[in-house]
């Protein structure tokens, strides 16, 4: 038996967790007038700890590593609700580590992560599959599904997370997708369209749940300047009209600078500095001046730590 769609602001009883139905606020921002009955789903759970008021996510003193090697050491960082904050550092340093932690596919091995007042180190399988329904990910090169057209990816994780009816997601992906500029893109397979429209499905995909987190993992890596700035714009005015909180991980110092409320940067897994784009852009640490200014000397060095090459090649060692 198909279910009625909810009317107003509700909650929906047939679902697991609970679903409350609201008019998405960012959807007359894009131009879509709101429908009789036909809104977007904001997913909450009954029974949860008490949030900070202030900050969605919290690092508090965590390390992480693999085997005897550590990969970060004493992060503290915090995550204010509404707002976009970057991660940025060299290759290596542990930025996608960070994401990584925070989506529990690894875990600390000192210290606490703090999703809106819950351990996230006391979930079981069933409080992280609920936790995550509240992030969104858009990875590196995009992890569309090759054989699924771009409205059959985007509707993917509402017919896998949701019990909606068909004609309910249809308007929703239709949605999400005139959000990213690609309604008329639909029915077109991910190898028919660019790279930069097959980020933007990816961003599309990421918001179809409406998450409260929003990760991106080097959102501008492999993409031309046009289809750079579309994407980082549409970053900020997706972020701010979701009032989700978005992080950042990214090489890219004039995109990320350009739409970051704060920075943290990494080095060494450790952060080497913390702030808004113009505190950082004046920092006069070493490695940020580097890094910023696309130095090629400096701390962070070219070649990667190795014997000498005479122990390599046995030089003086031959008679």
């Amino acid at each position: 038996m198909r279910r009625r769609p909810c009317q107003g602001t509700v909650e929906c009883p047939g679902a697991t967790p609970i679903l409350a139905f609201t008019h998405p606020p960012w959807a007359a921002s894009i131009g879509i007038p709101p429908y009789n009955w036909r809104f977007a789903p904001h997913y909450k759970t009954r029974n949860v700890p008490t949030p900070n008021p202030e900050n969605l996510l919290e690092l508090r003193d965590v390390s992480f590593g693999y085997g005897e090697r550590l990969v970060l050491s004493g992060l503290n960082m915090r995550f204010p609700r509404g707002k976009v904050i970057a991660v940025m550092g060299g290759s290596g340093c542990g930025k996608t580590t960070v994401l990584r932690l925070i989506g529990g596919l690894v875990h600390a091995s000192r210290g606490v992560v703090d999703f809106d007042g819950t351990d996230v180190a006391s979930l079981d399988r069933d409080g992280w599959y609920r936790l995550r329904r509240r992030m969104g990910m858009l990875f590196q090169f995009g992890a569309l599904f090759t054989d699924m057209t771009v409205f059959d990816n985007v509707a993917f994780p509402l017919r896998e997370h949701t019990r909606l009816d068909e004609d309910l997601i249809r308007d929703l992906v239709l949605m999400k997708l005139n959000a990213v500029g690609l309604r008329g893109a639909r029915d077109m397979k991910p190898a028919e369209i660019s790279g930069g429209m097959a980020r933007r499905v990816a961003l599309a995909r990421t918001i179809a749940l409406d998450p409260d987190l929003v990760m991106y993992d080097e959102p501008f890596t492999g993409l031309d300047p046009i289809s750079m700035g579309i994407t980082a714009n549409l970053i900020r005015k997706l972020n701010d009209a979701l009032g989700a909180t978005s992080i950042i991980v990214s090489h890219d110092v004039s995109e990320t600078f350009a739409i970051a409320d704060y920075i943290y940067f990494i080095s060494e897994g450790r952060i080497a500095a913390e702030g808004e784009p113009e505190a950082l852009r004046a920092s006069s640490d070493p490695t940020v001046r580097q890094f910023i200014d696309a130095q090629p000397d400096g701390p962070v060095k070219f070649q990667y730590p190795a014997p000498p090459l005479a122990e390599d090649f046995g030089i003086g060692a031959r008679a």
